[in-house]
């Protein structure tokens, strides 16, 4: 079967691009003839909140990546739609995440479907975190120009409803991140990453966004009961916006030199090392749908803390897992304190070996290609 994957990939940084990548790379193993359609303009300048869109790591092995898309131009738009007919794929795979690109990719999609081939949308978000005007036009407009969708999460699949109703549509939970290499030892991590071995950690790993709810972690820590434990917090992770307020809570909570801040993006090769030295990973969102924090998680077999909003429980089932908690600082502490003083890593990572083998790439390809029949 020849594929067309139109997204973000590799030279771009991010979960995106990482899973798109991935994905590719399982459709080859199978036999399958991938392409991947990727920007040359993602996101004009002014609209991107990081320090670099690009990634630090080496292309992929393997992959054709052909970078085409403009994200902002309407007649280059044509051009794309034009060449990926040209190529007479069997399949064309659309990633959606956030409601800009469904311009670009929506328009392409629409012209590409002269070339007979199925279209299917990967819908990792449908209603954005961070609302903007013009969001559910722009998601209205890209889910009109595909066949079918895969959702990476319950909560996105009900979604489907308030644009669609008619057209196919499956529930397939985001795949274990499992690029980026064996685990590290504690001792290896620690020693890697500088860190103090009198101490167990707590990870915040990732894009530091307001949606994602590191001041709940903050105020979660600042819990009497942890501070009489030796345990560290550990950010990891570039902020998108100021980090003002994050350095201000810190300070308010009485928490400076008890938190760990590495503020930059992690490059592929350095995660294993964050995973290693951390004893539990938190993502305190404030909203979500699925994380693919969860997914390098399992991979690494580390328990999770996550909070109850969008398809995170789906993914960390409670007691099992890791923790699923409202999204309030004092239930937050709760689960961490109760992790450290009861010693749940062994119980939990026990659950973590079952759970994960419901998360593989085959299952994933499998039901892309079920969606385009």
């Amino acid at each position: 079967m020849k594929i067309v994957i139109l997204g973000t990939a590799w030279p771009y940084r991010g979960g995106i691009a990482d899973f798109n990548n991935r994905l590719a790379q399982e459709f080859i193993n199978e036999g399958e003839d991938v392409k991947i359609y990727t920007f040359t303009l993602q996101y004009p300048s002014f609209l991107f909140p990081g320090k670099t869109q690009y990634s630090p790591d080496p292309q992929p092995e393997g992959l054709d990546i052909v970078r085409r898309l403009n994200s902002v131009n309407p007649l280059n738009w044509i051009g794309v739609a034009r060449d990926i007919r040209r190529e007479k794929p069997d399949l064309l795979i659309v990633p959606f995440w956030m409601p800009f690109m469904g311009a670009s990719t929506g328009a392409v999609s629409r012209m590409a479907r002269r070339c007979g081939a199925r279209r299917v949308a990967i819908l990792h978000n449908l209603i954005p975190h961070e609302h903007k005007p013009g969001d559910k036009i722009l998601s209205r407009y890209f889910i009109k120009s595909v066949d079918g969708y895969i959702a990476l999460s319950e909560s996105v699949l009900a979604d489907i409803d308030l644009f669609d109703k008619k057209k196919p549509r499956v529930f397939s939970p985001h795949p274990l991140y499992d690029h980026f290499g064996k685990p590290a030892t504690r001792d290896e991590s620690l020693s890697h990453l500088g860190l103090d071995p009198a101490y167990r950690y707590i990870l915040f790993f990732g894009l530091i966004r307001d949606y994602k709810g590191l001041d709940l972690l903050l105020e979660a820590y600042s819990d009497s009961r942890l501070r009489d434990l030796n345990v560290r917090l550990l950010v990891a992770g570039e902020f998108y916006g100021s980090s003002d307020k994050y350095f201000e809570l810190e300070k308010k909570l009485g928490l400076e030199g008890l938190v760990i801040w590495k503020n930059e993006f992690v490059p592929s090769d350095e995660v294993r090392y964050y995973f290693g030295a951390a004893d539990i990973i938190a993502q305190p969102y404030k909203t979500a749908t699925q994380s693919g924090v969860s997914q390098i998680a399992y991979h690494f077999g580390k328990p999770m803390l996550v909070t109850n909003v969008g398809g995170l429980a789906e993914i960390v089932p409670d007691g099992k897992a890791g923790y699923a908690v409202e999204p309030e600082p004092a239930r937050i502490a709760d689960g961490l304190v109760d992790f450290f003083t009861n010693n749940r890593q062994e119980e939990f990572t026990r659950g973590i070996l079952d759970e994960k083998k419901k998360y593989s790439w085959g299952k994933m390809t499998q039901t892309v290609l079920d969606c385009a029949k």
